[in-house]
């Protein structure tokens, strides 16, 4: 008897990016799709061709590039949206159009201001016109939750007529209750003819903090596709965290009686890759990534664990991606031990970038006792995001600050032509000096709009984590960057927001040499 399998949709590359203060480059959406490929998921929605341009290029480049997995390019209900998917899909092994359209008569009345008939129309006419580019289409009837039934049993067989082969229902704006969405699950089911030729999927928000109640329930009504992202981002409060259905169906395989085709032990790494990237640091007692998850601190806890681990712990912390830290590095540590410890955590590092990273762990070495997996992996982020962003790089950072100084910062910067660049500036404070510094040295300083510190590991000599996202034409920037210094690291993420800002906007003018 086959595997009964759900399938795993990943959209954190697509809706994932639709949070508030997130934004990525081409080159990150790829990392990020290369660590999902390795995670196991069966598709990832890389983002909305007709969008802008760089999601244009990241769907390109990842459907080249990534080829196991179906690549999904999300696409509204006109022509020109579905050509643009078709165009970016082109290079992919196993490209998907993902077309949607609202269904709800909430939706239909106040934002689409049309009709049922109309509605139906352009649904069919998108999804036919998919289908002619790519025999794999998708179509979501938005906001299904809140939709009439009968129009929305109507549109889902319409669609799969059409040649849908898999019809998303999603809990839009997050309105559903478990029990009533698999009873919509249900009815879809009972009601539409020719379900049985479409994989019913459903994807659900968080806005009522039920996303992965309620995906979980569809399941179990008979939904064989879920969709959501990693850590649960996504647009308001966000989609159903995938790693807590994965988990819910791996670790309740008795109730589900299901598969899936992840590898739940890259599921941790994943969450941080995921973290890192987008800059939203995951809460502490968040649910199988976060930093308590696994941790007890209640004596009778403790106890029990020592005795018989499954006293308190439903999962094996390894099995989602947990590790220990047997092997401690230090500053006596040499190539062969870092390079084996970065194997152990997924990095295949050529010779010359062993040498650029061995150069950057020693340093970290001399100022943290031991260094840990986390702080590994921050400086494997911090050793990529230098080569991935190029522009400026920050070579001295000086502060002087104190209860009764004014606080000033002297800051060197190599230019990308080489060049060594330097200067001074004040501020109401050592990060505000620091960051005047390198904007006066750039030539450009956007308005602030957030500035995010949190420590990596614990301990005083923690590996501190800067995030900024700066505003500058109305478009938005992000940048991160990590130190055991949070001047320094302050000074890294301005820098490299500043360095996105130049790549995609051009320098104002050119910053004098002064040696």
């Amino acid at each position: 008897m086959a595997e009964d399998k759900v399938i795993i949709f990943d959209t954190t590359l697509r809706d994932g990016e639709q949070s508030a203060g997130a934004g990525m480059t081409v080159d990150e959406k790829f990392q990020i799709a290369m660590q999902l490929d390795r995670l196991g998921v069966d598709v990832i929605e890389a983002g909305f061709a007709a969008s802008s341009p760089g999601d244009f290029e990241a769907v390109s480049r990842i459907g080249s590039e990534v080829r196991r997995p179906i690549i999904a390019s999300l696409s509204r209900a006109n022509p020109n949206d579905v050509d643009r998917a078709a165009e970016a899909l082109k290079g992919a092994a196993r490209p998907r159009i993902h077309v949607f359209l609202s269904s709800s008569d909430n939706h239909l009345l106040h934002q689409m201001r049309k009709n049922h008939e109309e509605v139906l129309g352009m649904a069919v006419e998108s999804v036919a016109r998919a289908k002619r580019y790519c025999p794999d289409v998708e179509f979501s009837p938005m906001d299904a939750s809140r939709s009439g039934q009968e129009f929305l049993y109507r549109i889902v067989e319409a669609v799969i007529k059409a040649g849908a082969t898999t019809v998303n229902i999603p809990d839009s704006v997050g309105y559903a209750i478990p029990e009533q969405f698999a009873e919509l699950i249900r009815g879809i089911f009972n009601n539409v003819p020719n379900i049985d030729k479409a994989v019913v999927s459903v994807h659900c928000h968080n806005d009522l903090g039920l996303a992965v109640a309620n995906s979980l329930a569809a399941v179990r009504a008979g939904a064989r596709q879920v969709e959501g992202c990693i850590n649960g981002l996504g647009e308001r409060a966000g989609n159903a965290a995938l790693e807590e259905i994965i988990m819910g169906l791996h670790t309740r395989k008795d109730l589900f009686g299901v598969t899936t085709n992840i590898d739940t032990t890259q599921i941790v790494p994943t969450s941080r890759l995921v973290s890192e990237t987008f800059g939203f640091p995951v809460q502490y007692n968040k649910a199988i990534v976060g930093m308590n998850a696994f941790r007890h601190a209640s004596g009778i806890h403790q106890d029990a664990v020592l005795k018989e681990r499954t006293t308190f712990e439903i999962m094996d912390p390894e099995s989602v991606g947990w590790r220990g830290n047997s092997l401690v590095l230090g500053k006596l540590s040499g190539r062969a031990g870092l390079r084996a410890r970065l194997e152990q955590l997924g990095y295949k590092l050529s010779q010359e970038e062993l040498t650029l990273v061995f150069q950057s762990f020693k340093s970290l070495a001399d100022k943290k006792r031991e260094v840990t997996d986390m702080d590994l992996e921050m400086l494997m982020a911090e050793e990529r995001r230098v080569t991935d962003t190029g522009g400026y790089r920050l070579d001295l950072v000086q502060v002087h600050t104190g209860t009764s100084e004014i606080p000033t910062a002297t800051v060197r910067l190599i230019t990308p032509e080489g060049t060594a660049v330097s200067g001074a500036a004040t501020g109401n404070g050592p990060v505000d000096a620091v960051c005047k510094g390198v904007a006066n040295l750039v030539g450009v300083e956007p308005a602030l709009d957030e500035y995010i510190v949190h420590s990596v590991t614990g301990g005083l000599d923690a590996v501190g984590h800067v995030t900024f996202r700066l505003s500058h034409n109305g478009r938005l920037y992000v940048g991160r960057g990590a130190d055991t210094d949070i001047l320094v690291a302050s000074a890294k993420a301005y820098l490299n927001a500043l360095n996105r800002l130049l790549a995609a906007e051009g320098a104002p003018q050119q910053a004098t040499a002064t040696t």
